[in-house]
């Protein structure tokens, strides 16, 4: 599995980054109300993911999957959540707005306050909603709060719960010989306070009724939201409106999230399912009527290999998407925590010397896919391209260093069998010959290929093209979670990751397991006390992914 690129995003990003403004839009903000979509973070949309790559500051919703978090990447930004999750985490800005308070939900009326706030002080905002803004979402009480205070505003559509539902448990919503229509309705009808943007006026109170009688009648599928509260009284209504009892139906919790699950019953049966022993709590949808007992096309999301696996991943950089995304696609819960940080060289000097000396090497040796990239924007810095590199020979450590010199037009010429410095040292001794190489590395680590290539009587200059920095903040959500083990699963990609783990959690990871890339990284782990539940086979990271599902399909069998 690969995954997809999103160069538009990355673009944009980059853009904004160096501009630090929100394209055609004046000193004040901006604020996207943005569907998430369902908990499946593949589901979002790309107008989505270029909103979040643009933002100051992302509200977000306690049903909102926290890995969609992960594309908000410009510096410094906020990320509020507005309770539901036992407290804010935030992963950008240590400073938070005065107006929020962690310890509990926040109101409607404080939500849009804070959207215009943040908007009033020049931010592009985004106010991230589970699935589509605009159904079931009060969104219009925010889109009053921004007209009213002159603040610019777009809506992104995105996929709402009830058609998630549908596909997501194998259900067709419509069918031909069922159903041909779709209502979509709030078991929570409750009186509704509308905010105002002058804050001296009164709440407007505004009641919200259903035709029960009706809906009882509707030749389709009914599709309840936010229904577990009132559960007695809708499904009370339904039936003494003239409901048949035996109406199918199938309450779907979490949708699109890793643990989704599913219980089929009748409507007559409903509050007794739902309710006993152990209530049903939301977020919960419930699907009604005949086409709802169908032969399901498909009940391929809750049979996905590494369902209910939460898998915490340490990589860095576009590396570690390409590792979130398998994971979930796979079915798993991401966390993210890169436990390094890649940043630029402070001091530039030895490399562009290097640079300046290309002619001098015979062989180029990368070790790793930000070597790569660091390097090769550094060389066009110095306005120089590919064709400086015209008497050199390039060698990688592995397959995704490879791909990362492809990506920039360029073939290695040398790619060892095993993917690790020690096979790379190994079969570069037997090409090199007596020919100077320079070997592009970060700021820190192993010399194995550095003192192999020395022994073997071959010249040798090495130029750091990056650092490589341990990662001190872990977010408490990581920490508490890590803590009372609800991680499964933790991904180790190098030694420095290793490392940095063992000193951030301790004896804590002993509640989790570990799996790493390579033997050498195994050791590393070893070395500090700590076992090792799966090594990949070959050192790359869809084989720290193949080395988790085949340990994680062993222990279910």
């Amino acid at each position: 599995m690969t995954t997809p690129e999103l160069p538009a995003i990355r673009s944009l990003s980059s853009e904004l980054k160096s501009s630090g403004r929100t394209p055609g839009v004046s000193s004040v903000g901006q604020v996207f109300l943005v569907g998430a979509g369902p908990g499946e973070p593949g589901a979002i949309t790309l107008r989505a993911l270029e909103c979040l790559a643009q933002a100051d500051a992302v509200l977000y919703d306690y049903l909102v999957n926290p890995s969609l978090l992960r594309w908000a990447t410009r510096p410094h930004v906020q990320l509020i959540s507005l309770g539901g999750h036992g407290g804010r985490e935030r992963f950008g800005d240590e400073n938070s707005p005065d107006s929020v308070d962690p310890r509990r939900i926040m109101s409607q009326s404080e939500i849009c306050r804070l959207l215009v706030d943040l908007a009033r002080q020049g931010q592009t905002v985004v106010r991230l909603k589970c699935g589509d803004p605009l159904i079931f979402a009060r969104a219009s009480e925010e889109i009053d709060a921004l007209r009213a205070a002159e603040i610019p505003c777009e809506i992104v559509p995105g996929i709402t719960s009830a058609f998630a539902a549908g596909s997501y448990a194998g259900i067709p919503l419509t069918h031909r010989d069922h159903a041909s229509a779709v209502a979509l309705v709030t078991g929570h009808p409750a009186a509704d306070r509308a905010f105002s943007a002058d804050e001296s006026a009164e709440p407007v109170e505004r009641a919200v009724t259903l035709d029960w009688e009706a809906l009882a009648k509707f030749p389709g599928t009914l599709v309840v939201y936010m229904g577990t509260t009132q559960l007695e009284h809708w499904v009370g209504e339904l039936l003494r409106y003239g409901k048949e009892p035996q109406t199918p139906v199938a309450i779907l919790r979490r949708c699109g999230f890793s643990d989704q699950s599913m219980v089929r019953t009748t409507l007559g049966q409903l509050i007794a399912v739902a309710t006993t022993p152990k209530r049903i709590r939301p977020p919960v949808v419930f699907l009604i009527g005949s086409a709802v007992a169908a032969p399901q096309s498909s009940d391929w999301f809750t049979k996905r290999p590494l369902r209910d696996q939460t898998i915490l991943v340490t990589r860095p950089g576009d590396d570690g998407n390409q590792v979130l995304r398998e994971l979930e696609l796979l079915g798993a819960q991401t966390l993210y925590w890169p436990a390094i940080t890649i940043r630029p060289l402070d001091d530039f000097r030895e490399l562009d010397a290097a640079i300046e000396h290309l002619s001098d090497y015979r062989w180029i040796v990368f070790n790793s896919s930000n070597g790569v990239r660091a390097f090769l924007q550094r060389l066009g810095t110095r306005g120089l391209d590919a064709r400086a590199l015209a008497s050199c020979r390039l060698a990688a450590v592995g397959p995704q260093t490879a791909k990362e010199l492809a990506a920039f037009h360029l073939r290695a010429d040398l790619v060892p069998t095993r993917f690790d410095a020690d096979h790379l040292a190994e079969e570069l001794v037997d090409k090199a010959g007596d020919g100077p190489c320079l070997i592009v590395r970060a700021s820190r680590g192993r010399d194995v290929l550095i003192d192999r290539v020395r022994e073997a009587g071959i010249a040798v200059t090495q130029v750091a093209a990056y650092q490589n920095l341990d990662t001190d903040h872990v977010p408490t959500e990581i920490r508490q979670a890590m803590q009372s083990g609800k991680i499964h699963w933790v991904t180790v990609t190098s030694s420095a990751i290793a490392d940095n783990l063992v000193r951030q959690f301790g004896n804590d990871l002993r509640a989790t397991r570990l799996a790493t890339i390579s033997p050498l990284t195994s050791q590393r782990i070893r070395v500090h006390g700590f076992e090792v539940a799966a090594e990949a086979k070959v050192a790359t990271v869809p084989g720290v992914v193949d080395a988790i599902l085949a340990a994680t399909v062993d222990s279910k069998t």
